[in-house]
């Protein structure tokens, strides 16, 4: 579905670049994790992704065809929910159809929909600050499934959390991928959330850099905690951690 062909970047106060001739593909409906070092330039390939920032060379394809000739191809999630204090749960989800004049009946049964999915059919019409904090990154969540685009670019979502809650969250969030059939692509500093959440795991490990390291997860879908204790799952993760250990030190 995703296609970076010989990306480089640089941002404009750097002396060096970011990135230089990137190549990666992500599969339609695929969930894959982006992991490395802070300021390796994760983010910077989701800025890049959703035409916040443009490559200095290289092409960026969804599909097959350039993102600049696109419209609604990728939806953002933050690290923080940014919900609007002043609507209601309801009027927070409905915010992309909205802007893309969706009518109001369809809003509504969509909204409805979503919350019902997401476990929240009985907060419609509470408030942001009614809600802890694991329900209100499942209204972002929400919100941001319903902005109608195929590729999900999650960034952080949980690392505001608990450990318990960000536990039930991973557990939810790989439901609703499995329900909606999108393909995500989830940043995360955790290599045990991306082990349990992924099918592959892009690692960043230089800087500047032109390759990502994949590592394909041996285990099948649905899965459950139980699975990381498995002594090849255990190992692997000692694996990646040592590799991004070896690259903080680089």
């Amino acid at each position: 579905m995703l296609e970076f062909r010989d990306i480089s970047f640089r941002y404009a106060q750097d002396e060096q670049p970011m990135m230089e001739n990137l190549n990666f593909q992500v599969e339609d409906r695929a969930f894959v994790s982006i992991i490395g070092a802070s300021g390796c330039g994760k983010s910077t390939i989701f800025r890049l992704i959703n035409g916040l920032e443009k490559p200095d060379a290289g092409q960026i394809l969804v599909d097959g065809k350039p993102v600049q000739s696109l419209k609604n191809y990728s939806a953002f999630m933050p690290q923080k929910d940014l919900l609007f204090p002043w609507r209601t749960i309801e009027k927070n989800i409905c915010l992309p159809m909205e802007l893309a004049k969706v009518s109001a009946k369809e809003q509504k049964k969509r909204c409805e929909a979503v919350l019902r999915q997401a476990g929240l059919a009985d907060y419609a019409q509470k408030y942001p600050k009614d809600l802890s904090g694991g329900m209100k990154q499942r209204v972002s969540f929400a919100r941001t499934l319903l902005s109608g685009a195929d590729m999900l670019l999650l960034d952080e979502p949980f690392s505001a959390l608990d450990y318990l809650t960000r536990v039930e969250m991973q557990e939810w969030i790989l439901h609703q991928w499995e329900h909606y059939h999108k393909t995500i692509l989830f940043i995360t500093h955790d290599v045990e959330e991306a082990i349990f959440l992924s099918k592959r795991v892009f690692i960043i490990k230089d800087r500047p850099f032109s390759e990502m390291e994949p590592v394909d997860i041996p285990l099948a879908y649905p899965r459950n905690r139980e699975d990381l204790k498995r002594p090849d799952i255990v190992e692997l993760k000692e694996q990646m951690i040592e590799k991004l250990r070896r690259s903080v030190s680089l």
